[in-house]
Order: structure tokens, then sequence, then C-alpha cells
């Protein structure tokens, strides 16, 4: 028995401070530059002017994209896609040039792969813009030639001017957007595994009747001798990673540190109560851990980090209310991110406190589990 339970103490350690160690170092690693960058790209010019070659040069100075190759046609640029060796190209027609001199409006096509849905919305950016500037630069050279001003010029290509200022991470840091999702949606996983595999483990070694009489029957303080560990460790482990992010890494945080620090205490404590919530309705080892592992992965995509929850179906909009990562996340960017009072996210507060209170619904019956249920792998 000391050998297993050494084993299991071990599992708990490693889920919550060995593997979230690695995961907060994997992510904001991969993503240290901000947005991804030297991406490549490929170029099919037939036309092959000064101009379409000066096209080429400025697309390759940008951070994003990097000019991997020239092809022929389009055939070929469309099988380096397919291949992998490119995300996007640039197709210039022979006689793009001409056109534009003349002003007849020659067609610049670019072709992208949203595969990678990250790369090809980056390189759409660029290769729109690319396309924009030589078009620009050559109707510029020709009202000046007609004798327009340098205003009325600007005026022309620019009638409209955006004065663009981004709250909180102005330079777009895309480690800033992800590393404060993912990772805490990693962290809500193992929470709920190591909830549910806590008392699972009681009944796979047969140890609850021991534990229910050594509390002389308070399935609470069973409850809570199993899951305390699992609370402060992995208080400690969320805000470790949120004294690195916000405080190593310098990531925005408008709402200052205390909202940081309740935050991680409500997500912590909601993600193991609905971890104990999930053995409570489903006393099996394997198939809550299995639950657990649904409900996590799912939080990803109805965390709202991605995809705006308000965009999606009722159904799913409803459904995304039984997510601790939802909830979090809401926090997270109005309060921690953008600084507003919490008056404005109170219900989700709310929604986490109930997580967190969640497993005195169940405390019955997992009593009942403990003192009657056989482990069945």
């Amino acid at each position: 028995m000391g050998r297993q339970g050494f084993s299991a103490r071990t599992i708990r350690l490693i889920y919550l401070v060995a593997i979230p160690l690695v995961v907060v170092l994997f992510f904001t690693t991969f993503l240290g530059s901000g947005q991804p960058t030297d991406i490549p790209i490929g170029i099919v010019d037939q036309d092959y002017t000064p101009t379409t070659r000066r096209m080429a040069r400025l697309l390759d100075a940008f951070q994003v994209p990097r000019v991997a190759g020239q092809y022929t046609t389009v055939s070929d640029a469309r099988k380096a896609i397919q291949r992998g060796e490119i995300y996007a190209f640039l197709y210039v027609p022979k006689g793009t040039t001409a056109k534009l001199i003349a002003s007849r409006k020659p067609t610049v096509s670019f072709y992208y792969s949203v595969t990678s849905l990250t790369a090809g919305s980056l390189l759409y950016r660029d290769l729109k813009t690319i396309t924009s500037l030589a078009n620009a630069a050559l109707i510029q050279a020709s009202l000046r030639a007609r004798g327009a001003t340098e205003r009325q010029i600007i005026n022309y290509l620019q009638p409209i001017n955006i004065d663009l200022h981004q709250i909180a991470n102005p330079v777009m840091d895309y480690n800033v957007y992800l590393s404060t999702t993912l990772v805490p949606g990693v962290l809500t996983l193992f929470f709920f595994l190591i909830a549910a595999y806590s008392l699972g483990s009681l009944l796979k070694r047969g140890e609850g009747k021991a534990l229910l009489r050594l509390t002389h029957g308070s399935v609470l303080e069973a409850v809570m001798r199993k899951e305390m560990p699992v609370l402060i460790v992995g208080l400690l482990s969320f805000c470790a990673f949120e004294f690195y992010v916000y405080g190593v890494l310098e990531f925005p945080h408008l709402g200052g540190w205390f909202p940081i620090v309740w935050s991680a205490l409500l997500t912590v404590v909601g993600s193991v109560g609905f971890g104990v919530f999930v053995f409570g309705l489903i006393p099996s080892l394997r198939m809550s851990m299995s639950i657990c592992s649904l409900w996590a992965v799912l939080s990803f995509s109805l965390a709202g980090s991605t995809f705006p929850v308000t965009s999606m179906d009722a159904p799913l909009e409803a459904l995304s209310w039984l997510f601790p990562l939802r909830h979090y996340f809401m926090i997270y960017q109005a309060v921690v991110f953008n600084g507003y009072s919490v008056a404005g996210v109170w219900w989700h507060v709310v929604a986490l406190i109930i997580f967190a209170i969640s497993p005195f619904f169940v405390l019955h019956r997992i009593k009942h589990i403990l003192l009657n249920f056989d482990y069945t792998p």
C-alpha cells in the first residue's frame, strides 16, 4: 500500500507541477517573438519588370513573409503549397506593368492556405498590402506627372486616414493573447483530472471505508483530505504561471495584481470542485477522468478566445456557461487585461463560485460510493 500511495502522490505532483512547468515554458517560448515571422511564400512573376521585382523585394522585407522561391507557373506554386514548402504565393501575370502605366487595371492575384489559420491570415494581410502599395506607387507617379500636388495625391490615394490606438497590447503580441488562455486551459485540464483521480484512486485501492473511519464518517472531511493538497499545489502552480507572465514577461495587466490573484483562486477552486462533482455523478476512475478530459478540451473552443461565443448558435452559447475556462477568460479580458470593474462580469464570478461549491450537491452520493462501490476498471 505504501508503494501505491507514493505512486499516486507522484502522479499528482507530475500533473500539478512538472507538466504545467513544461506547458508554460513551451507556449511562452514558442510565441516569444510576439508574431510568427519568416513564413515561407513563393512568387510567380511572369512579367519580370523592375516594378514587379520591386514588389517582390518589398514583400520579402516585411516581417512576416519570407520569399522562399520563384516559380514559373501557378501550377508549380500550388503544388509547393500542397507539399507544405510555402504557405502562399503572389501571382503577377505578363503585361502587369504595361497595364498599370496605361491605367487599365491589371489583375494581380495572391493565394494562401488557411490550413494554418494564423499563418494564412497574417500572409493575407501582407499580400494585400503589397499589391495596394504597388498600385498606389504607379498612381502617385501618374498624378505627379499631371501636376497634382502632394496633398491632392495623398487625399486621392487615402481619402480616409485611420488613427489606430490598440488598447493594452499595442504591438499585437500574439503571446499575450494566446498564452493567457491556452496555458490556463491546460492547467484546468490537469485540475479536473487530478481532482477526479484523487477520489477514484480511493476506490481502486479499496481505501474509501478506511478514510471514512479515520474521519469519523465525515465525508466532507474525507474529500478535503484528498483534495486540499490538489488545491494548494494547483493554486501555487497557477500563481507561479501568472507571476511569470505578468511579472517576468511583463504581459499587460491594467487591472493590477489583486484581480490576478483572486481570479486564479476562483479558477483553481472551481476547477477542482468540478472534477469532484463529475466523480460524484460518475463513480468510475476511468469514466470520470474521461469526461473531465472531454470537458477540458471542449472548453478551448467555447471559452471565446478564438471565436466569439455571442456569434455561436444559441445552444452553444448557453452551453459555454458550463465551462470554468469561459468564466476565467471573461474575467481576465475585462478586469485583468482592460482594467474594467468587476461589476461588469459579476455573473462570471458567481459561476466560478457555483463550480467551487458544486461538490456539496454530491457529498451524500460520494459517501455512498466510498462505502458501497467496488472498483471496476
